[in-house]
């Protein structure tokens, strides 16, 4: 496969493509800062130096021509003010989805927020409401596109060792999952046909993340 992933610089980006490339696939990283490519071809990719919140969707779709998977993993990041989480979160996202579509790039999955479907009942302007705000608008936007698309939540992100043992499913409640399970459940997705057209939650578990996409 080629695949694409937007925020390539990203924890769980670099890991992601660590995994993808260690099994023989050819990856893309977009990332804004050209100081990053060599983070980014140690991992075993490619990257290609693009602005989300400058360029238009055809730069991204030129990207993107070819590719069997496009990965939204991109974000604003926790010491951003709340102009950038929409201009990241959503608008980023939007951006990478009307590009895929230009592209032909049918599979589509992008990383969500846990707790994004209860944005619309938050009246604060709190940070964190603005982020789930922009990460919900993204959600809408892609779940409205003819596209294969599959929308993945984390719970709450560590750097703890990854298990291999997820609970993945429409609903998990709050918990913990390490970024190295995101990554193989990121992975695994590439090639589930059962996530297309989900919205999945993604917290630590008992379950062998194989078994779980094979139960989806």
């Amino acid at each position: 496969m080629r695949v694409v992933i937007a925020g390539g610089h990203g924890q769980i980006a670099l890991r992601l493509t660590k995994l993808l490339s260690g099994d023989g696939h050819e990856v893309v990283g977009l990332v804004r800062n050209p100081d990053h490519s060599a983070d980014i071809a140690a991992a075993g990719g490619q990257a290609a130096v693009l602005d989300l919140e400058k360029v238009d969707a055809s730069a991204v779709a030129e990207v993107l021509a070819g590719a069997d998977v496009a990965i939204f993993s991109a974000g604003a990041g926790p010491g951003s003010g709340n102009a950038r989480k929409d201009t990241v979160d959503r608008g980023a996202a939007a951006l990478f989805a009307d590009a895929a579509q230009q592209a032909g790039v049918r599979r589509h999955i992008q990383v969500g927020s846990m707790g994004a479907d209860q944005a619309p009942s938050l009246t604060d302007d709190e940070t964190f409401t603005v982020y789930l705000r922009a990460k919900w608008a993204a959600e809408e936007d892609l779940r409205a596109r003819d596209l294969d698309w599959t929308v993945l939540r984390p719970g709450s992100l560590t750097n703890d060792p990854g298990t291999g043992n997820i609970l993945l499913a429409d609903k998990t409640g709050r918990g913990r999952i390490s970024r190295d399970d995101v990554a193989l459940v990121l992975a695994g997705l590439c090639d589930t046909p059962a996530s297309i057209g989900r919205t999945l939650e993604l917290i630590a578990g008992d379950t062998p993340v194989d078994e779980a996409l094979n139960s989806l």
